[in-house]
């Protein structure tokens, strides 16, 4: 009886390590490799800026639910006319988790303007008649689009951020004009 329960439980033994364990590294290992390179192809598309026909650069800013844009450095020319698109890839409302993109003059500091905007609910989160924007997206929620133009201003670095109440220490970026 003792050899039959030996004998089986090795035989569960050997099955149980069969080698599987190599296969599935290698998987784990190609997909790796797969993000990385994804991962590699999508930031030099990033920093691809696209000048239509009619000489406006075309920059498109995608975020989602997990409040991060995907596009934190923007280079532009001064004087350039820039057409910015805000894609929310999310599924949450914008009542709970809206973004906008919202480009500050030098010298706003980021903390004093957040707390403003997030005293601003009526209006989106925009303070009323603020002296310290160059340009703002509208507030959106998630599946919505949204398109602004501006002309770039004169050569500095600008921040942007999302206003939402809490975004902007995770949602911010720069505008680096030549």
């Amino acid at each position: 009886m003792k050899v039959r329960l030996i004998t089986l439980l090795s035989v569960f033994l050997l099955i149980g390590c069969n080698g599987n364990e190599t296969k599935n590294k290698d998987v784990i290992k190609l997909k790796s490799q797969t993000e990385k390179s994804t991962k590699k192809t999508l930031s030099k598309q990033k920093n691809t800026l696209v000048i239509d026909d009619k000489g406006v650069a075309n920059v498109v800013i995608t975020t989602n639910d997990a409040m991060k844009f995907d596009i934190n450095k923007i280079n532009v020319a001064s004087g350039q006319k820039i057409r910015l698109t805000l894609k929310h890839v999310g599924q949450l409302d914008k009542r709970v988790m809206g973004h906008n993109v919202v480009i500050l003059k030098k010298g706003v500091v980021l903390s004093t303007f957040a707390a403003k905007a997030g005293s601003a609910s009526k209006n989106d989160y925009i303070p009323a008649k603020s002296s310290e924007i160059i340009a703002h997206t509208a507030m959106i929620g998630g599946g919505e689009t949204t398109e602004i133009e501006f002309v770039a201003p004169e050569p500095g670095v600008y921040d942007y951020i999302c206003s939402f109440p809490g975004h902007y220490a995770m949602m911010r970026g720069k505008l680096i004009v030549k």
